[in-house]
């Protein structure tokens, strides 16, 4: 239900398009990893993935389960809360595994928040997170490195920025890109693990990033 709900709102909103790398596999049990730029980014990446065929289990901060529909939704789908800060925070990995564990793609963000610049250019994927590494030693499931441009001309900056550019967006429409690229497995200590992730990650965005013609890329 929340990609199909994603697959008719991004559209109002921009023109996605949607690449893939030759080698690109977004084989059972494997691990979505994707850049964070706005609030709007998980919608078209979410999008660009049921065009390819798949539905994945998203990880999320457990505030989104407090909003009101969304929550409800994101509860009955079996998605992931992530209590930042917390030590309940390790349970999402037990559930992350368990669902890759049962052939289901989980869909990580593991930057762990947003850009904090107020314009609406693209930036490159800042320091990744160890829990994604973690996953993948406890798992060995190999790593889909995504990357998505043009998010940031829907929704960006300050509250009211971000007000102003989505009730505008479906006048502007502006364009979209999602590239999904091929498959890595990350091998040797957690930090390597995280910079090689973080690595095939941010050569997914400059792909995307290219196709907008951004000089960021």
């Amino acid at each position: 239900m929340l990609s199909r709900i994603a697959d008719l709102l991004v559209p109002a909103v921009g023109r996605l398009a949607v690449t893939t790398d030759p080698h690109a596999d977004l084989g059972p049990g494997s691990i979505i990893a994707a850049n964070h730029t706005s609030l709007a980014d998980p919608a078209i990446v979410v999008t660009a993935l049921r065009r390819l065929g798949v539905e994945p289990v998203i990880i999320a901060a457990a505030g989104l389960w407090r909003v009101p529909l969304l929550g409800r939704l994101l509860a009955s789908e079996g998605h992931i809360p992530v209590v930042r800060g917390d030590r309940r925070a390790a349970d999402a990995l037990d559930r992350a595994a368990d669902a890759l564990d049962q052939g289901r793609l989980v869909l990580i963000y593991a930057e762990g928040g947003l850009p904090r610049r107020r314009d609406v250019a693209e930036q490159a994927p800042r320091a990744f997170r160890s829990g994604l590494a973690r996953l993948t030693e406890r798992t060995g499931a190999p790593i889909v490195p995504v990357g998505q441009a043009g998010a940031r001309r829907i929704t960006s900056g300050s509250t009211a920025k971000q007000v102003a550019g989505l009730a505008t967006a479906p006048l502007r429409r502006p364009t979209l890109h999602v590239h999904v690229g091929a498959p890595v497995s990350p091998s040797g200590v957690r930090t390597v693990r995280t910079a090689q992730a973080q690595a095939a990650v941010t050569t997914a965005w400059r792909t995307a990033t290219a196709h907008l013609g951004e000089p960021a890329a």
